[in-house]
């Protein structure tokens, strides 16, 4: 299964960016999707996930990033609007199954820049 991440780059303080992930095929038995992302010199962090009915945001993001996927397409999305700066990270999508087993995209840059 491959998982792959598009829709990075780079924008100005105040713009929007909407990642997606897209898998190969459907993969049974998922419990969560999320986002994480990292920035240099930094450890991976969590920014969104949606697992059933429950869907955390992390506090820096929360009320400007949204989380949602398209069920047909096998695509995860992350809608990011004001963006800032420090939001400037490699993104990355993440599956995890019943058996905790992580499926990871690839990464895409975000650079939020003047």
């Amino acid at each position: 299964v491959q998982l792959q991440t598009s829709g990075g780059g780079l924008v100005q303080p105040g713009g929007s960016l909407r990642l997606s992930c897209v898998t190969s095929r459907s993969i049974l038995g998922i419990n969560s999707r999320a986002w994480y992302r990292q920035a240099p010199g930094k450890q991976r962090e969590l920014v969104a996930m949606v697992s059933g009915n429950t869907t955390y945001y992390g506090d820096s993001v929360k009320g400007r990033f949204s989380i949602s996927r398209d069920i047909s397409e096998n695509t995860l999305y992350l809608q990011m609007n004001s963006l800032r700066p420090e939001d400037t990270a490699v993104y990355y999508c993440n599956l995890k199954n019943i058996y905790s087993r992580d499926y990871w995209g690839t990464g895409t840059l975000v650079t939020v820049s003047s």
